[in-house]
């Protein structure tokens, strides 16, 4: 069982290259970590099994890379897996104001 994100910076229109990424179990164990290559995308993140997870996303190290001035310093997302043997995959679409989600495919 994995997981992938894809970061968009819906600001510029682009994938977001260089943003770096943690995954979580529900108490903050860290479980592992990387940063999005240049068409924003991060896979291959372990999910050991079903249960509450967390991504944490580093946008001030990425805001401060792109000299983007943030408000976000950190985009945690948590979220459920409950099927194990279902594909797992979490987008964040940023800009410097706002950001959302969705369980994508």
């Amino acid at each position: 069982m994995s997981l992938s994100t894809h970061v968009l910076d819906t600001g510029r229109g682009r994938p977001a290259a260089g943003v770096p990424v943690r995954l979580e179990s529900a108490d903050g164990t860290a479980l592992g970590a990387g940063v999005t290559d240049g068409d924003g995308r991060l896979a291959g993140l372990p999910l050991a099994a079903p249960g509450r997870y967390r991504l944490v996303f580093d946008t001030a190290a990425w805001f401060a890379a792109t000299g983007t001035e943030g408000f976000f310093p950190e985009v945690a997302i948590t979220f459920t897996v409950t099927d194990a043997g279902a594909r797992h995959h979490v987008p964040l679409l940023l800009s410097p104001f706002a950001y959302s989600t969705y369980r994508g495919s």
